[in-house]
């Protein structure tokens, strides 16, 4: 499988990256070890995945996902929504209603 995933920096909610890869967690570990120029000196972790069976299918979602604008709007709305929505509802140790 392949993965285009958005990470989001722990210390600032604001900031997102768009990537792809093969493992999702060794790539995680990639970034948070400081071996990407573009996330390094910060701490991620992941808030949204698509999984493709085909690595062409991957890379050019990646693509449209960092070089057109609308898309990538779209699903950042997406998963802000989602993430406000988790952080209002969650509450230590019960499950979002």
């Amino acid at each position: 499988m392949h993965y285009v995933y958005v990470l989001q920096d722990e210390a600032d909610a604001k900031r997102f990256y768009v990537g792809f890869t093969g493992d999702l967690m060794v790539r995680l570990v990639a970034h948070n070890e400081g071996r990407n120029a573009s996330t390094r000196g910060r701490q991620w972790r992941i808030v949204y995945y698509e999984a493709y069976v085909s690595r062409d299918a991957a890379r050019r979602r990646e693509s449209v996902l960092k070089h057109d604008g609308r898309s990538r709007r779209a699903l950042m709305d997406r998963i802000k929504a989602s993430l406000t929505e988790d952080s209002l509802s969650k509450k230590v140790g019960e499950p979002p209603q």
